[in-house]
């Protein structure tokens, strides 16, 4: 049988399920991809918030890469939760080995607005981080805790996307699910921009009266590195990655008492 494109996720677990390493493996499994895992940090986490988190030590992040990579290797990479200097640091020295893309996903907060982001990390994120990024992909309150800019419409996803290129990264995805809905905002679309500074990729999707959205921002990244280890473009990939993310939402479920997660297998039930 023919082995499949390997994508590697670089990530904290979600013991719910819904986000995280655990989001990252279904969505890799769902676009057609072997997908592999560095754990950086174990959550207790349900549909209601994080109870807990713990970091792994560095050198158990070094050691699990390193057994990856040099035997099975992989086409592609996806950083998620580092939540403190000296992971950022570690994690950002060893992609720096890699010609692989990678996308990074500077994870700062939970859906439930739980802090997955040590502010003494904000500095390793911006200098180390980003600079290895092929694409970055913060939503809004991500761009405004690296940058300071607060975007409250449209317009202003330029001007985020121009501030987190000027830390490194070969494209920004500025993710605006969190723009305010209304006629001067993002209507009821859920708008995206793409760029690398000169060309611009605008994409929208419907937005869904759907509460269950845990995990979008994961799933999202995750499925731009499947994609780019299938051979697509940045372009093609985000493209495509939007498609499934959107049809995750529309079918996101209740699970537990709050906040229930996206689906990451609508289409293997032949639902698109």
């Amino acid at each position: 049988m023919q082995t499949p494109p390997r994508a590697l996720t670089i990530a904290g677990s979600d013991s719910g399920g819904g986000a995280g390493i655990q989001a990252d493996l279904k969505t890799m499994l769902a676009l057609g991809t072997h997908g592999m895992s560095v754990l950086t940090a174990v959550t207790a986490q349900n549909s209601l918030g994080v109870q807990g988190a713990w970091d792994l030590p560095a050198e158990a992040v070094r050691a699990q890469f390193r057994s990856v990579v040099d035997d099975i290797g992989t086409q592609a990479v996806k950083t998620g939760m580092l939540s403190s200097p000296e992971l950022v640091g570690t994690v950002a020295g060893l992609l720096a080995e890699l010609d692989v893309p990678v996308v990074v996903d500077p994870v700062g907060v939970s859906k439930h607005g739980d802090a997955l982001l040590a502010a003494t990390a904000l500095d390793a994120v911006r200098t180390k981080l980003l600079p290895t990024a092929t694409v970055a992909t913060p939503n809004l309150d991500e761009v405004a805790q690296l940058t300071g800019i607060r975007v409250r419409e449209e317009d202003g996803m330029r001007r985020a996307a121009d501030a987190i290129l000027a830390f490194g990264p070969r494209w920004a995805l500025i993710k605006g699910g969190h723009l305010p809905t209304g006629p001067d905002h993002a209507g009821n679309s859920a708008v995206d921009l793409l760029t690398d500074g000169s060309e611009e990729h605008w994409l929208r999707a419907p937005r869904y009266d759907n509460r269950h959205t845990h995990g979008t921002g994961c799933t999202l990244a995750s499925a731009v590195a499947a994609r780019l280890a299938h051979g697509d473009t940045v372009p093609q990939a985000v493209a495509a990655a939007k498609d499934y993310v959107t049809g995750a939402l529309a079918a996101g479920f209740r699970l537990g008492a709050g906040i229930g997660p996206v689906d990451h297998g609508w289409r293997l039930r032949g639902d698109g």
